[in-house]
């Protein structure tokens, strides 16, 4: 495994780390999750193993079950786990979720995120998004209180804006902003990353496999289980997923010229876009794992590079990441 580091905190983070919400949340249901879990546990072992030490996580992935998961690894592996969780989503009693990033839930929210973790100190704390009630420098100043206690090492933001990240900056560094990038998403070109550069801010790229798009191991929504929230996704329904199939055929035949995987061209093409990115992809196997660390020793070219921006050029993207409600909570 190759390393990068964090923003300019000078610690050495794995250049793919392993997301973990799939294994309690969001691609099944509870029982599937249940039954599962020994190979997440399996999966877990074998990343520090193949040398990744960033495990990212959340406290709402299955309403905390994922950090209770992880805790089972921390307890005898924490000093080779770089500890990535969120807080700030909170669920109604219909299960739809609403953010909250006030101070005083923030700290709740960290403490309990300790107490399922088993851990004293969170290595990268993030703000699951911005809200749109609370200034962003009243919530990244509790959250830099949370440092000064020695819960929190460092602070992170998830799907920010430009404007927001400065902002935030101007408070407390900021280590990482984490938002989709991929293949299929690509809004944080620009204004957003080239502020995290200004900044010194690395950019952690989840979903960097289009939530399984661009792995083309995904050819019909049938293949999905009930308790999937890609079915309620726009772009992997009706005639949009068939035009996004056509753009995961073209990198297909592209990358089985290379003699690599497609889902090892997305993620290479994602760490040659800077040494400041760093991609999380998931999974709750581990021979989608392996092939998936197996991506930080491909080198694209820069022919190669032209050729996928190529590819993206001929294919256009169908359908939004998120419905109507969860685009509004992105690059805030």
């Amino acid at each position: 495994m190759q390393y990068r580091k964090l923003g300019k905190t000078g610690a050495s983070i794995s250049a793919i780390g392993l997301g973990c919400m799939g294994m309690s949340f969001a691609y099944g249901n509870g029982q599937e999750f249940d039954n599962n879990e020994a190979e997440s546990l399996s999966t877990l072992e074998l990343a520090l193993e193949l040398g990744i030490n960033l495990l990212d996580t959340a406290d709402m992935y299955g309403k905390g079950a994922n950090e209770i998961l992880l805790s089972k690894l921390l307890a005898t592996k924490r000093d080779k786990v770089f500890l990535a969780t969120k807080f700030g989503f909170r669920f109604n009693d219909d299960n739809s979720t609403w953010f909250d990033g006030s101070p005083k839930y923030l700290k709740q929210a960290c403490e309990a995120s300790l107490k399922r973790l088993g851990i004293d100190v969170i290595d990268l704390y993030y703000a699951h998004r911005i809200s749109d009630t609370v200034p962003v420098e009243e919530m990244v100043g509790a959250m830099a209180e949370l440092v000064k206690e020695g819960k929190v090492r460092y602070l992170g933001l998830s799907e920010a804006s430009a404007d927001s990240l400065k902002r935030a900056y101007s408070v407390h560094p900021i280590a990482a902003l984490q938002s989709e990038y991929s293949l299929f998403s690509r809004d944080v070109e620009g204004d957003i990353l080239h502020t995290a550069r200004e900044l010194g801010v690395s950019l952690v790229a989840y979903s960097p496999l289009g939530r399984g798009m661009s792995t083309g191991t995904l050819t019909d929504t049938n293949q999905l289980a009930e308790g999937d929230f890609r079915r309620n996704m726009p772009r992997f329904q009706g005639t949009n997923f068939e035009q996004n199939l056509e753009t995961v055929n073209a990198l297909n035949a592209f990358a089985i010229n290379k003699g690599i995987s497609t889902a090892q061209l997305s993620l290479a093409w994602l760490l040659a876009q800077g040494d400041d990115i760093i991609p999380i992809p998931g999974t709750k196997r581990r021979k989608y794992l392996t092939e998936n660390a197996g991506a930080a020793d491909v080198m694209l070219t820069s022919e190669d590079l032209t050729a996928i921006d190529n590819i993206l050029r001929s294919h256009q993207v169908a359908g939004n990441r998120y419905h109507d409600a969860g685009m509004k909570l992105v690059n805030r």
